[in-house]
C-alpha cells in the first residue's frame, strides 16, 4: 500500500463489473451530489448497459471501468479506463479515458486516488501509452485526483451543455520503464 506522511491510502480492489454491480452502482450513484457534474441521477437500465459494455471492454482491451471495492469487499464505486465513446460527438474521441466515480459515503477517504493509482498500474501492463481524463471544471475533487496523479491540463472547452470541461493527459511509461520512476511514497500527501 502506498502511504503518505499524513495517512496511508486505503486498500482497494478492482474487479470486472458483474450483473449485480449494475444494481449496486445504481444504488450508490442515485444521489444528486454524486451525479452533480454528470447530468443528475440515471435510470437502472443505464448501469445494466454500462456494466455489460465494461465486461466487453475488459475482454477485448484488458481494461475497463472496474467495480471498486473497499477492504471489506463492499462496492463503493468504479474506477478504470475505457475508450471515449464516438457517439458522444464531442471530447477526445479515440482516446482512452481514465475515470472514477464513488458513492458519497466513500468521499474524502483517499479511495479515488488509491483506485486511480491501481488503474494506472493495470494500464501500464495493458499497453496504452497515454490516457486522458475529462473533468467538469467545477468538480474540484476530481481535478485534485487528476493533478495528484500527475496528469497535466491539456485543454479547456465548453461541453455540449455549455459547462467548462477540462481534458487532462498522462503519459504511461512502459512496464520496463516504471523502475525508473520516483518512489510513489514521495508523492504529495492528500489534502485533509
Amino acid at each position: 500500500m502506498t502511504t503518505s506522511p499524513t495517512r496511508p491510502l486505503p486498500a482497494v480492489q478492482l474487479r470486472v463489473p458483474t450483473d449485480e454491480d449494475a444494481h449496486a452502482w445504481y444504488r450508490i450513484f442515485n444521489d444528486r451530489d454524486v451525479m452533480e457534474f454528470l447530468g443528475g441521477p440515471a435510470e437502472p437500465s443505464l448501469y445494466e448497459e454500462m456494466t455489460a459494455r465494461q465486461r466487453m471492454h475488459d475482454a477485448r482491451l484488458g481494461f475497463c471501468l472496474w467495480t471498486l471495492l473497499d477492504a471489506d469487499g463492499e462496492v463503493i464505486g468504479f474506477a478504470g479506463a475505457q475508450p471515449w465513446p464516438a457517439e458522444k460527438g464531442w471530447g477526445p474521441v479515440g482516446e482512452i479515458e481514465i475515470g472514477w466515480r464513488l458513492g458519497r459515503a466513500a468521499w474524502g477517504r483517499g479511495y479515488a486516488y488509491a483506485a486511480a493509482l491501481a488503474t494506472v498500474e493495470r494500464l501500464r501492463e495493458a499497453g496504452p501509452s497515454r490516457v486522458v481524463a475529462m473533468i467538469d471544471a467545477r468538480n474540484a475533487r476530481s481535478v485534485a485526483v487528476a493533478e495528484r496523479l500527475g496528469m497535466t491540463l491539456a485543454e479547456e472547452f465548453p461541453n455540449p451543455v455549455g459547462d467548462l470541461s477540462r481534458r487532462y493527459e498522462l503519459t504511461l511509461p512502459h512496464v520496463a520503464d516504471v523502475a525508473a520512476l520516483p518512489d510513489v511514497a514521495a508523492l504529495p500527501a492528500p489534502r485533509a
